[in-house]
């Protein structure tokens, strides 16, 4: 069977920033495997699945890489987390 197929991991947050933050630093760690993609990362209300917010940036950087600052960041993209 040809596609690509997603996994959906349900983590329980006490709020969005809970969430956020702790899809942000899930996401840097798993980065270590090549077939993750940070970037697609969000977050949602348990009972409104629907309504999604984004975890990273992801922006194209030169070079073709992504950013991986919080979604929304101030300043330049980057893909380290202090600058």
């Amino acid at each position: 069977m040809k596609g690509r197929y997603v996994i959906h991991l349900p983590v329980v947050a006490a709020d969005l920033p809970a969430a956020q933050r702790l899809a942000r630093v899930v996401g840097r760690w798993i980065t270590v495997l090549p077939m993750m993609n940070p970037g697609e990362m969000t977050v949602s209300e348990e009972d409104k699945q629907f309504l999604r917010h984004r975890v990273f940036c992801d922006l194209r950087m030169p070079g073709g890489r992504r950013c991986m600052l919080r979604d929304g960041h101030d300043g330049e993209c980057s893909r380290r987390l202090c600058r």
